[in-house]
């Protein structure tokens, strides 16, 4: 693949780094950037009216866009700013019991393991970080290795589709259909999935999801969906109440009074999603993504053998999407990553999970083979003229 230079030309990015982080916060293209401006500009013409009146139509609309590609109903979802919000949302309010247990994995997105210890330790209950162990050799040792945390304690699963830190898509519907059988609360993070890999909520049956629109799907930042089973809606109050609480105009749903209605904030992010899906469409993004997968995966080989590590699972689209994590032997991963910024211009993480160090390169459309080469050279260079990385043994 070589990239595609149209496609170069519709982001607003600096072009003179080579951006290989699309997996932290995406960028926008600029029909749909300039979507985004058009309701800021509806907004500051005539703010009381697109706050307090047309806003439920604006978000009725582009939830219902946002329900037609994720496949699940419309009045199932509210907009909210980040992932880490909606899970807020859903652990304070879950009624954890002294002794109860959360199963989760010890390869979650450390602000969510964050969140999960701090409600089950005010409640006396436990986040259970199974371990999985890396590299992971088939989908079977997955769930096994997960089950192995469960016990009569265990009263919700919460586990990521594609992981963060370690850029592993996981067997979410395969543990779901297993939870549901046991008859536990299904909660998924799909913070990197929509816009990355299909999603089909129908198919998948989680209880509760939560998707970044801002990373893959491309629209301004702080644009994301919680997505709760009607069944459960009534157990989640809002992290701020606000008009939407005993509302003076109560809609359908009290999920959509309660978790929409939250006053004085510019929601414009949320109205860009129609926008960025038919720009997908627009441009053959199942083409667009596909490409991008074997760019990903042909060099990530070639990476693992400079650094003398070994990929974190077998190269498949099964468990790797348009992002590949390396493992890496630094002790100053965070001082590693600003010296491939301020000295190459690559914007890269360099991220710790618990003892572990890797460095993820995500593969968005405008990338090319040359962007991964620079990469490349620079690791070779910072590896015989400096301390900061060295060949794992």
């Amino acid at each position: 693949m070589s990239g595609n230079t149209s496609l170069r030309s519709q982001f607003l990015l600096n072009p003179e780094i080579t951006f290989l982080n699309f997996g932290s916060f995406g960028a926008c293209p600029r029909p749909v950037f300039a979507d985004y401006q058009n309701w800021q500009l509806i907004l500051e013409a005539e703010p009381v009216q697109f706050i307090a009146f047309d806003g439920v139509k604006y978000l009725k609309s582009s939830r219902e866009a946002l329900a037609g590609y994720i496949n699940c109903n419309a009045d199932d979802l509210v907009y909210v700013t980040n992932p880490t919000y909606a899970i807020n949302i859903i652990a304070k309010s879950l009624q954890l019991e002294e002794g109860d247990e959360i199963l989760s994995t010890n390869i979650e997105y450390g602000a969510m393991d964050r969140t999960w210890n701090y409600y089950c330790r005010k409640a006396g209950a436990k986040y259970i970080r199974q371990n999985i162990d890396l590299p992971i050799a088939d989908k079977e040792t997955i769930i096994e290795q997960f089950w192995k945390g469960y016990s009569n304690k265990t009263k919700a699963i919460f586990i990521s589709q594609i992981t963060s830190t370690t850029a592993l898509i996981l067997p979410v519907k395969e543990i779901c259909e297993m939870a549901k059988e046991k008859g536990l609360l299904t909660i998924v993070d799909g913070a990197h999935v929509p816009g990355h890999i299909p999603l089909d909520l129908g198919q998948l049956q989680a209880d509760i999801y939560t998707g970044a629109c801002h990373k893959w799907m491309m629209t301004p930042k702080g644009n994301t969906f919680l997505y709760v089973k009607k069944e459960f809606q009534d157990l989640f109050d809002p992290l701020a109440v606000s008009w939407g609480y005993e509302s003076a105009a109560p809609s359908h749903s009290r999920f959509l009074d309660y978790h929409q209605m939250q006053g004085t904030r510019d929601f414009s992010a949320f109205l860009t999603t129609a926008k960025a899906i038919a720009f997908m469409e627009d441009h053959n993004w199942s083409q667009v993504a596909a490409d991008c997968r074997q760019l990903a995966h042909t060099n990530y080989t070639r990476f693992c053998t400079l650094l003398g590590s070994q990929p974190l699972c077998p190269v498949s689209d099964q468990f790797l999407g348009q992002m590949c994590s390396i493992p890496v032997k630094t002790a100053q991963p965070e001082q590693l990553q600003r010296h491939l910024f301020e000295h190459y211009k690559i914007e890269i993480p360099v991220m710790r999970q618990e003892h572990h160090v890797f460095l993820r390169y995500s593969i968005q459309a405008f990338n090319t083979q040359a962007d991964l080469d620079r990469l490349y050279t620079a690791l070779q260079e910072i590896m015989t003229t400096t301390t900061l990385l060295e060949k794992a043994g």
